[in-house]
């Protein structure tokens, strides 16, 4: 039997963060999986993740419930049968709804299988105070989903943003347990907590991301050491590059790259001379960590809500690469 969580959360609540300090608090007899999905098309998420001790399968490029759960049920599948995990971890997007996905995991076909736990929803209280986070359907429903509310990024709230999370949580928290944390820094026992809220969803109004191959195909001429993707839904577009292992980049352009980038949502693994730097920008917030070991290629992605200006931002970060 494998056990099972929901790790949901709106974009930039930490959800990636907090996947990995659960990773590095895992028992060592237990044999642990990661099912993720993220709206862009590169796979930040499974760079981040990467050789930290569990079994990991991406879905990347929209929503794992799309297609009536098709693509979850095949990564679902692919992980049950060859990792046989004693706990499997799943990442849905930040703009995905929860209810498919709850649905799948109780059906009878997994119900031999799997033993669904607690949910636990990532917030960052201080999108509390803006309405296009809180008039989001995805955002509402995934907060009505969880088990467990975990305010996260607890470190940047004013007092402002807390009276806020008060405020919500008499009126939407009922009772359930309030984590409120910063880094992502949760126990591991709160996994073990178990499923308890039944509330029924309603369906959520899907929409399925429509490809921009003409765009997604741009490269240089002659240029064949990186590629663009594009992806668009829900209002949301996203721009990644992948980039080869002989490209490195030049660390301080990078850097100020990242935060002058006119979008919501900055996030990518990146080769410098000194090894590799992890940035991770969700609005102001950035957060930057570099290591001596230079990870297996470049990658990096964009998320905003609408068009930006995506050929201005390539042309630039072409130009801060050294090799």
């Amino acid at each position: 039997m494998t056990f099972v969580n929901l790790i949901t959360g709106f974009l930039g609540s930490g959800k990636t963060t907090t996947l990995q300090h659960l990773l590095a608090q895992k028992p060592a007899g237990e044999n642990w999986a990661i099912l993720v999905n993220e709206f862009g098309e590169v796979g930040i998420d499974g760079a981040l993740l990467a050789n930290q001790g569990a079994v990991l399968k991406e879905i990347p490029g929209g929503c794992m419930c799309c297609v009536n759960g098709l693509p979850m049920q095949i990564g679902l599948n692919m992980l049950l049968r060859q990792a046989k995990p004693d706990r499997l971890l799943i990442e849905p997007t930040g703009l995905g709804h929860p209810k498919q996905i709850l649905s799948l995991l109780t059906s009878e076909t997994y119900l031999p299988w799997l033993t669904l736990q607690a949910t636990l929803c990532l917030l960052d209280a201080r999108q509390l105070a803006e309405s296009r986070y809180t008039e989001n359907e995805n955002f509402r429903d995934q907060l009505a989903a969880a088990d467990i509310i975990v305010a996260n990024k607890k470190d940047t709230y004013s007092a402002d943003d807390n009276a806020r999370l008060v405020k919500w949580q008499q009126e939407n928290g009922g009772q359930r347990p309030l984590i409120v944390t910063q880094q992502g820094e949760i126990d591991l026992s709160v996994l073990q907590s178990p499923r308890l809220n039944d509330r029924e969803l309603p369906p959520g109004e899907h929409h399925h991301p429509s490809k921009v191959s003409g765009l997604a195909a741009l490269k240089l001429p002659g240029d064949q050491r990186w590629r663009r993707s594009l992806n668009q839904g829900q209002g949301y577009t996203s721009c990644g590059w992948i980039f080869d292992a002989d490209t490195i980049f030049d660390t301080a352009g990078l850097l100020d790259w990242v935060r002058l980038a006119p979008v919501g949502r900055v996030k990518g693994v990146m080769r410098i001379k000194e090894g590799s730097v992890m940035v991770n920008r969700q609005g102001y917030d950035l957060r930057i960590e570099t290591q001596p070991v230079a990870p297996a290629d470049s990658r990096i992605e964009l998320i905003n809500e609408g068009e930006a200006p995506w050929n201005t931002l390539q042309t630039a970060l072409l130009k801060i690469r050294l090799s």
